[in-house]
């Protein structure tokens, strides 16, 4: 794992896995993706205008743009490590005493995630995908310094919504 993405006095400890990922997944969506969502678009902007809620028509709008600009670029790739001080996490270091659990999903092919809870509400939940890995090494690993949610069984709402409508 290169050491320049993070600041020379953070001390990552001595890595134990790292893998690299698209920092989000990229839809293959035909024409009949486009044409659905146009006409919910048109008739949500158009329920908006309708009622008066103009900041509603502003906001769909906004929505439609950066999806279309979203849809011309091409995710860059996240480098992911897991040391024994924390997780590097692209350019970011958070230390085991930031973490408050983690979590695997590991039901390939659709879910193959690995989730970190941070203990401060400010900070969201931190979602890496599992590469071709053996995830009970990695949940062996992780043990020795998080404590593992067992309760949860499925992928967040979030994340399974974006998935079945390919817009993230």
């Amino acid at each position: 794992m290169p050491k320049n993405l993070l600041k020379e006095n953070v001390n990552i400890g001595e890595v134990a896995f790292s893998w690299e990922f698209k920092e989000y997944e990229q839809y293959e969506r035909g024409g009949k993706w486009y044409l659905i969502m146009s006409i919910i678009a048109i008739l949500l902007i158009l329920f908006a205008v309708l009622s008066g809620n103009y900041l509603f028509a502003l906001i769909v709008v906004l929505f439609v743009i950066i999806m279309f600009l979203q849809n011309l670029q091409h995710p860059l790739p996240v480098e992911f490590g897991l040391t024994d001080n924390g997780i590097v996490l692209g350019n970011k270091f958070y230390s085991y005493r930031e973490l408050d659990k983690f979590w695997l999903l590991y039901s390939p092919p659709a879910v193959q995630m690995l989730y970190f809870e941070p203990k401060t509400i400010v900070r969201h939940r931190l979602s890496v995908p599992l590469p071709d890995i053996d995830p009970s090494k990695v949940r062996d690993f992780l043990n020795q310094f998080l404590t593992e949610d067992l309760e949860q069984e499925e992928e967040p709402f979030s994340e399974r919504l974006s998935r079945i409508l390919k817009i993230q």
